[in-house]
């Protein structure tokens, strides 16, 4: 087999192995809550949103499960969420810059950092829910997980909005306790962090409305412990996070108002995996062993039936493509069919 994971629509039939995703996945990480209903009802929004049965695009809730195909077992997935804020708020705490002056005081000046609560990525895509079995880590699995969802947008970009965020998961520790929260959240909600992370995701958030701070929050009055974990991400999501910025990324001084990690924003079109893709006309022939075969990324590029996987193509002049009959099979594809394709640079 020349393919060892491809990425592929989510099914009903796959809760049990997306629970033991959630179970593995550990606190603070909102969207894979260890909820049976909740996973049954998203497996349900994804098979809906492959099938364009959603009620509005901007609805659409996409789920890829990445199989192991030696073995047929689910070790990893990825999502796509159309547009946020559509169905219910998605608040985040905006950091902004405010400068102190007093001529009084001898000209004294200086800036302050404070946090305001917002609602303004209405609308946008967000990509998110990367997580793989620790030990199918490595030897490209992650970038497959990742790019398979800018591969998805560049399928169907009339399903998608112009401008894409992701949110990373912030400072947890194996216990589950936040120290962004313990500072801040605690005060205002009086729950445990982990309550507080299983209401975000199983209601409609007007809790937070009721109980959040309205005014801003200066950063320097909160205790070293949390204004040291501001936009930063979990140990686990390091790898995740540099992937976003190789994409293109780009921090936006905003992050979450529960455990204060990073929201990274960019422009659909400056995606690096979406410029970089070619829509092709693939052939079944031999690659392995050829000079001109070069490791990249195949996608079937239609819905609902889209996949993914990683392999080694040779091109064929401008829009043909050469890949062996076991990837072919891996994406359900026939020779003469089109697809799409990202190669690494050299």
């Amino acid at each position: 087999m020349t393919t060892e994971y491809v990425m592929r629509p989510s099914r009903l039939d796959d809760l049990e192995a997306l629970m033991g995703l959630a179970e593995l996945s550990g606190p603070g990480f909102t969207s894979l809550p260890v909820d049976e209903p909740i996973l049954m009802e998203r497996l349900e929004k994804s098979e809906r949103a492959f099938h364009g049965r959603q009620q509005n695009l901007q609805y659409g809730k996409y789920l890829m499960m990445m199989e192991h195909v030696p073995t047929g077992k689910v070790v990893g997935c990825s999502a796509v969420k159309a547009g946020t804020g559509i169905d219910q708020p998605f608040f985040n705490y905006r950091i902004i810059t405010l400068a102190q002056a007093s001529h009084a005081a001898g000209n004294l000046r200086f800036d302050m950092d404070a946090l305001i609560l917002t609602n303004e990525y209405v609308g946008y895509t967000e990509v998110g829910t990367l997580f793989l079995k620790p030990d199918h880590r490595g030897g490209g699995a992650g970038r497959l997980a990742a790019q398979s969802r800018y591969l998805l947008m560049a399928a169907a970009p009339e399903r998608f909005s112009d401008r894409v965020l992701a949110e990373l998961r912030g400072v947890v520790d194996d216990t589950g306790e936040s120290p962004f929260w313990e500072c801040l959240g605690r005060h205002f909600f009086r729950m445990d962090f982990a309550e507080a992370d299983r209401l975000s995701a199983t209601t409609d958030n007007q809790f937070i409305v009721d109980l959040m701070p309205r005014y801003p929050v200066y950063v320097d009055l909160l205790p070293p412990e949390a204004r040291e974990v501001i936009g930063r991400c979990h140990s686990e999501g390091v790898g995740a996070y540099k992937l976003l910025q190789w994409e293109g990324f780009e921090f936006d001084r905003t992050v979450d108002i529960f455990d204060g990690g990073p929201l990274v924003a960019a422009q659909r079109r400056h995606i690096r995996t979406i410029q970089e893709s070619r829509v092709v006309t693939v052939e079944a022939g031999e690659v392995e062993g050829d000079k001109d075969a070069r490791q990249g990324m195949l996608s079937s590029n239609r819905l609902p039936d889209f996949r993914v996987c990683l392999g080694k193509f040779v091109r064929r002049g401008d829009s043909g493509l050469v890949a062996s009959a076991e990837i072919l099979e891996a994406l359900r594809l026939k020779p003469g069919m089109p697809a799409r394709i990202w190669v690494r640079s050299k």
